[in-house]
Parts: C-alpha cells; structure tokens; sequence
C-alpha cells in the first residue's frame, strides 16, 4: 500500500511519518509512506495524508505552488474516491473557505468556513487562545470507522485558534468542548480530517491512523 504525505510546505511531516509506519506495524500492514510534492506521486498514491499547520491562507498557498498538485487531488479524491486523511490545517483547508488574514477559498469538500474561536468560560471569561494541549473526543459509539476502538472521552492532542463553522452535522464525527462544541473530526465520503495532531496523540492517534489504512469508505 502506497501512502503519499502531501508536504504543502508546513507541518510536522517527519512525526507524521513515524507515526504512520508505527501504526502501520501495529496493524500488521504493509505500507510504503513517502513525504512528497510531487504530484505524479500522489497520483500513483493508494492512499494520501495532508497535513498541515500554521495559517490557513499560507497553507492553501503552499498547495497551489505545487505544479498541478491540486488538479491531482481533485482527481484522486474525488474523482476516483482514493481515501485522504487531513490533519490539522491540512484539515481546515478542506472546507469551503478560511477567514485567516482575509478570506481565502479552500478545497470544498467539507460544508462550511473556518473562523477564529472565541470560546468562553461558564461565567463568560475568554479561555486562552490557541487551544492547545489534550481534550477529550465526544462521539457516539460507531460514529466513523476512523473511530473503531477509541471510546468516547479519550484524549487528543490540540493546537488551533479557529475552528469549522457553518457545518453540516452529519459531516461532524466528533467533536470536542472548549467553550462549546468544537469540531474535532469531519468526514464524508472517503474524506476525513482531523483538528487535532494524530502524530501527537499518543495510542489514539496510532488507532486512528490504523483505522484510516484499513478504512474502505
């Protein structure tokens, strides 16, 4: 199984790297991940991670300076229905459109807009921005199979200012509460992002990762 880590130029692509063929070995599967910016090799991909972190904006730009890169992942992913997992930004540029430093169009296949967080306390206090450290998942059982053992109430690691906004429900897999529900996985289709740092996340992210080799949505 070829695995393409698309580098759009940001991101911890090493940590996803390792975290990859860790999650691989533990499943007993046999993967060839490669970090890439080249998209013949994206094109040759059984399967394809997007990471990213940083900006929304610089992140959609680090993609389109890639010769044909995002034509290919059109293609791939929805023409042809290969399996992508984003993670972090790579995930936030999923959506319809950023509103980081301006408004910037993203990939749109997930419904909604990434906005800046402005979560507060019970008693109305702002909470620190970014979020960042662990937080628990909140899902029902049998969500997602991305899901498939990791219960409700584990711990993720986060790092992010701005969340989805104006999604569709049933594109949400779970989320997270940091003054309210935050989307913590979307999906749809064979598409599926994660706001949290799988490669940071301990045993969770290893499941997922190894969840998202078995996945055949």
């Amino acid at each position: 199984m070829r695995i393409a880590i698309v580098d759009p130029g940001s991101g911890n692509l090493a940590s996803v790297q390792r975290a990859l063929d860790r999650a691989a070995e533990l499943a007993g599967l046999p993967v060839q991940a490669a970090i890439t910016r080249d998209a013949a090799e994206v094109a040759q991909a059984d399967r394809i991670i997007l990471p990213g972190q940083g900006a929304f904006a610089a992140c959609m730009r680090g993609l389109a300076a890639l010769p044909g890169m995002v034509a290919t992942l059109e293609d791939r992913v929805r023409g042809q229905g290969v399996p992508l997992l984003g993670i972090c930004v790579g995930m936030q540029i999923m959506v319809e459109r950023g509103l980081e430093h301006g408004v910037t169009p993203g990939l749109g296949w997930i419904d909604g807009e990434m906005a800046p967080m402005d979560p507060r306390g019970p008693d109305g206090t702002p909470l620190p921005l970014p979020q960042m450290g662990w937080n628990t998942l909140d899902f029902a059982a049998g969500e997602h199979p991305l899901l498939d053992g990791i219960a409700p109430g584990e711990h993720a690691y986060f790092v992010h200012s701005y969340a989805l906004r104006g999604g569709v429900p049933d594109q949400v897999a779970a989320t997270t509460d940091y003054g309210g529900p935050v989307a913590a996985i979307v999906a749809r289709g064979n598409v599926a992002g994660t706001q949290f740092h799988v490669e940071k996340s301990a045993t969770l992210g290893l499941r997922l990762l190894a969840n998202f080799l078995r996945w055949a949505p």
